[in-house]
């Protein structure tokens, strides 16, 4: 593959970025030569020479390796890096810019919506969210023909910037000590603890409403880590029942965060979990090592976790891999992870293992995850899922009853997300989507072939859409020749601004172009009004715009004002959509005072 046909038609800006990603998600999936070539996402290396020197790192791996099967897998690896290089480009270019405009529903854009613009709130979102700089947000939004509110996003930066000024106004007391016992987590094996002590509490007071940590010399709560949500459940001290609203692991201690402390705290505590919540959790994080395992054999050994959310009514699993799964393979990883759960394979875990004998055993371990002495080691069917986890799972896999995939999505470059439901989550899921199904056939009037019924009416949607375009074209013809009358001299420009009886973007965007086309040195704007929405077309005849004196995209930026919208184009041809049909009078006007000059 070559770099340098596609990649010199990206403006600097995604170039630069594209380079940084590629380096980051090359050595993220474990190319080893990558490495050792030391191409990091903060080297300063052209990125049509990333590609070269990649390959060379390899043949020097190829020249040291003997062995005729090993030389065949690092030509399967340098074959990888090729492949991930391509990918990882074309998830820049489609999947991951295209989709930013899908998030909002800008995918494909209803010119008589008032869907013109990205509101600043949108651009936060995918500035704070999906990571894109405010600058590509409006690249991309040129291309499309939108603008981007600024103000707006900017506004929405200053308010987190002050949410974060106001988090960060956090009071955190000393510790109160009651004694020096360490804090033995006991909740793999217990739900409860009779007889626990408090070894030290404090107060906390976050945005001026205090809160309570405390610490017990034993407890079955498990603290958030590693991705899992913590325990919640109560505390019974000398008889007075404290709720536990969460548990976090601060150092090597688990703190149980409380709105009250006790009133006798030296009295004994009878600590209990929350069931429910707890196997719920160890449901979701047993089917992520499942989903994990699944991901491999399906995609490849570099689809590795990148990160994960559990939770008892989430699982989010976020991994690596360069495309978009088909709907064929994300069919037969949840699949297979379905087969292993009816298989009701035991778990198989070991504590305390030394780190050197557990990466001697050939678990899984994930690159840059930082591992204690002593490990733990879990295991669902040998030589299927083996992993080095810290979190809470079920004893067989049957309890998780069924896995069901909600949503896959991309991250970021490299980077794909799922999520998915198991047990009781996944039992609500399926039974909501049978009632949608029920009220679809109900609609349908009771049709037993639900997908021929739709298909058919989409079929006559379209018949009925095409006599509805054959219309508005002979109506557009209809209004040709009255508008034709109506053009009129202004500042040497054959200038022509009024509203016409059309509905349809595509017939007044025609109409626009013949005008313009079949008058020299003309600008043509119209207005309409569909669905209570406003919609103003401006076109320029070539002659004109290049000339450079009048812009189209800039123009219509201005005009839209009048009706409380936005839009965008190209110099010569340009739309705005806005919710404010009574301004158009003012829009038109407003084009002949610009025009004027």
């Amino acid at each position: 593959m070559t770099l340098g046909s596609g990649i010199n038609k990206f403006p600097q800006l995604v170039h630069d970025s594209i380079l940084s990603h590629l380096a980051r998600v090359l050595v993220e999936q474990g190319f080893s030569p990558v490495r050792e070539a030391k191409i990091s996402p903060d080297s300063e290396v052209r990125l049509d020479l990333f590609e070269t020197k990649t390959r060379t790192a390899f043949e020097f791996k190829l020249k040291k390796t003997p062995s005729m099967d090993n030389q065949l897998e690092v030509i399967r690896k340098l074959e990888g890096v090729n492949s991930a290089i391509g990918a990882t480009l074309d998830d820049f270019k489609k999947d991951h810019f295209r989709s930013i405009f899908k998030v909002f529903g800008f995918g494909d854009l209803d010119l008589t919506k008032d869907d013109f613009f990205i509101s600043g709130k949108d651009a936060f979102e995918l500035y704070d969210t999906y990571g894109f700089p405010i600058d590509l947000t409006r690249l991309l939004a040129e291309e499309q023909g939108l603008t981007v509110d600024e103000a707006g996003f900017n506004a929405a930066l200053a308010e987190q910037k002050t949410r974060s000024r106001a988090d960060a106004a956090k009071v955190v007391g000393d510790w109160t000590v009651l004694s020096d016992e360490d804090s033995v987590f006991i909740g793999y094996d217990h739900l409860s603890a009779h007889g626990a002590k408090i070894t030290k509490y404090r107060t906390v007071t976050v945005k001026d409403k205090p809160q309570y940590h405390v610490v017990l010399d034993r407890t079955p709560f498990y603290g958030e880590s590693g991705g899992q949500a913590g325990d919640s459940g109560t505390l019974r001290v000398g008889g007075q029942p404290i709720p536990v609203l969460d548990t976090v692991k601060e150092n090597d201690l688990t703190v149980h965060i409380v709105e009250q402390l006790p009133q006798q705290p030296e009295a004994e505590v009878y600590a209990e979990v929350d069931a429910d919540k707890r196997q719920a959790t160890s449901q979701n994080h047993t089917a992520a090592h499942l989903l994990h395992a699944a991901l491999r054999e399906v995609l490849g050994d570099h689809a590795v976790q990148k990160g994960q959310d559990l939770g008892p009514e989430k699982l989010r699993f976020d991994f690596a891999h360069f495309d978009r799964p088909t709907e064929e393979e994300l069919k037969s990883i949840e699949l297979l992870v379905n087969a292993k759960i009816r298989q009701n394979i035991p778990l198989v875990e070991r504590r305390d293992v030394p780190i050197a004998e557990a990466r001697n055993s050939g678990a899984m371990m994930l690159f840059g995850e930082k591992y204690g002495d002593a490990v733990r080691i879990i295991t669902f069917e040998p030589g299927f899922s083996t992993e080095l986890c810290g979190g809470t799972h079920v004893p067989y896999t049957g309890e998780l009853g069924l896995f069901k995939i909600t949503s896959e999505s991309s991250l970021a470059a490299g980077i794909r997300r799922i999520e998915a439901v198991t047990a009781a989550g996944a039992q609500a899921y399926v039974d909501e989507r049978l009632a949608t199904l029920a009220e679809i056939r109900d609609l349908l009037k009771g049709s037993s072939d639900p997908l021929r019924a739709v298909a058919s009416l989409q079929d006559e949607n379209r018949a009925l859409k095409k006599e509805i375009e054959k219309l508005q074209a002979a109506q557009a013809g209809n209004v040709k020749g009255d508008l034709e009358q109506a053009f009129a001299v202004v500042n040497g420009v054959n200038f022509l601004a009024a509203k016409v009886p059309l509905t349809d973007a595509a017939a007044i965007k025609n109409l626009a172009f013949q005008l313009t086309g079949e008058t020299e040195n003309s600008l043509v704007l119209l207005g309409s009004e569909a669905d209570g929405k406003a919609l103003l077309t401006l076109a320029i005849a070539k002659d004109l715009a290049d000339q450079g004196k009048y812009n189209a995209s800039t123009m219509i930026r201005e005009l839209a004002k009048h009706i409380q919208g936005g839009g965008g184009g190209q110099p010569f041809f340009a739309t705005a959509g806005g919710k404010n049909p009574a301004g158009l009078d003012a829009a038109l006007a407003a084009a002949r005072t610009l025009v004027e000059g």
